[in-house]
């Protein structure tokens, strides 16, 4: 465990040391802020002192949904004059390893998911002793409060969950199959039940290996030719979905394909009729508000939602409301 904090600290230390080596040569900062405000085409819009924030996520590698979340804090960061850290693990120790690290750093503040919370409190508290202020996002929005964070920013995933129950009845569903990508992810848990919560038929849960994407489809493949009644599959995220779509194709299914989560490609599924819907909670607007509630409480001492969750989400968009959204989509801030 020492030995993985010792890399964890190494690997920000050299995140922030290459950040201000570029501050210290001639002209290292001007040129600096200029590459940062060019990639986010935009400037900085404030005066207040070039604090860093870290930003620690439990994504995996590859994952579309946080370059979302990163494209939209990155924004932020330009307009509020910050150094933007990005750091992630999906193994909740080694993300906790991360958070620590950052507080080793001295960083002006942290922005942390809590997929899996019990793993993250200790470093989050220890953050909040080091008097950083903490922004939870995306998951946790239970515990956030709780473990000191000032606030939450994300979809309820309950609440999204019994929207995504309501809109199955809409359609006029009878057996579901929710799609659970992530083993231990408090939030997917909470979205699956939040469908059984308000769906008047059947739902079954189905866990798979999300890093593994030939055995999600093969998995998938597999439940669908051996339940026929089964006319709607769920996926909890949006790379997800493409993948249930080639399984219910393998299969010879007519089961509707519907998922959490908006990218380009679920965008395309929705206008062809591929997808029947999704739930978008807004990943650009997580990102861009976790940066600029930090900002905020350090330039003004402000809380978003007097310390209750900021909700992004979630929105169903059908293919009613695609086209409008894809143009977002394909810019990668939908």
């Amino acid at each position: 465990m020492a030995r993985t904090r010792t890399w964890a600290t190494i690997a920000l230390a050299g995140a922030l040391g290459l950040s201000l080596a570029g501050c210290s040569s001639h002209g290292g900062k001007r040129a600096e802020d200029a590459r940062n405000a060019a990639a986010a085409q935009g400037h900085a819009a404030v005066d207040t002192p070039r604090w860093t924030f870290a930003m620690i996520t439990h994504s995996g590698d590859g994952d579309t949904f946080w370059d979302i979340v990163q494209s939209g804090a990155k924004q932020a960061a330009v307009k509020d004059n910050i150094d933007f850290l990005y750091s992630h693990d999906a193994n909740a120790q080694q993300q906790a390893q991360l958070v620590d690290a950052a507080v080793d750093q001295k960083v002006d503040g942290i922005i942390v998911t809590l997929a899996k919370p019990e793993a993250m409190k200790a470093a989050v508290e220890r953050a909040e002793k080091a008097g950083i202020p903490v922004v939870t996002v995306n998951s946790g929005s239970a515990q956030s409060k709780a473990f000191g964070a000032l606030t939450h920013i994300g979809q309820d995933e309950t609440i999204a969950g019994e929207a995504v129950g309501q809109e199955l009845d809409k359609r006029g569903r009878k057996k579901v199959l929710c799609v659970l990508h992530e083993q231990g992810n408090v939030g997917h848990e909470q979205r699956c039940a939040g469908v059984k919560k308000t769906f008047h038929g059947t739902v079954e849960n189905l866990y798979v290996n999300g890093t593994d994407m030939p055995d999600v489809q093969s998995a998938l493949e597999a439940r669908l030719q051996s339940d026929k009644s089964v006319d709607a599959v769920v996926t909890l995220g949006a790379p997800y979905a493409d993948t249930a779509v080639k399984a219910k194709a393998d299969a010879g299914s007519g089961a509707e394909i519907d998922t959490f989560d908006l990218n380009a490609k679920v965008a395309a599924g929705l206008k062809d009729g591929t997808l029947g819907f999704a739930v978008d909670q807004q990943p650009y607007l997580q990102g861009y508000e976790a940066v600029d509630q930090l900002w905020l409480h350090k330039y003004n001492a402000d809380v978003l939602g007097g310390g209750n969750p900021v909700l992004t989400g979630p929105q169903i968009v059908t293919k009613d409301q695609a086209a409008a959204l894809e143009q977002y989509t394909k810019r990668g801030t939908r």
